[in-house]
């Protein structure tokens, strides 16, 4: 089992708002268990754009990322356009990652 399966596996558990957000060689670990294509912003938030054929094929997607998400409990800001969906996370509620974040981004790869 790889590590973004692993990750893909575990359940997005809400943190409270003195939960110190992800920073440094943690980050840095965390974000290599990602599948290629997500980018880790200035240690607050990840993203990544997922390409499509069309409109069609992207909006199906992302209406799959928000079943995820609200299953999950944790929502990602998405971007649809034409072909293209961009995704963004971060945990609000601390303004900067944490393990949830990761476990949902997995989780979209899964689509």
């Amino acid at each position: 089992m790889d590590a973004n399966c692993k990750l893909s596996s575990k359940k997005c558990i809400p943190c409270n708002k003195d939960t110190p957000p992800l920073k440094g060689d943690l980050l840095t670990q965390m974000h290599k268990l990602l599948s290629p294509g997500w980018q880790l912003i200035e240690e607050h938030h990840l993203e990544k754009e997922y390409l499509f054929k069309n409109f069609r094929e992207a909006l199906v997607f992302t209406n799959k990322i928000g079943e995820i998400a609200e299953k999950e409990g944790h929502h990602p800001d998405i971007f649809l356009s034409y072909g293209k969906v961009k995704i963004q996370l971060w945990t609000h509620k601390i303004n900067g990652l944490s393990e949830s974040d990761f476990i949902l981004a997995a989780k979209c790869d899964e689509e």
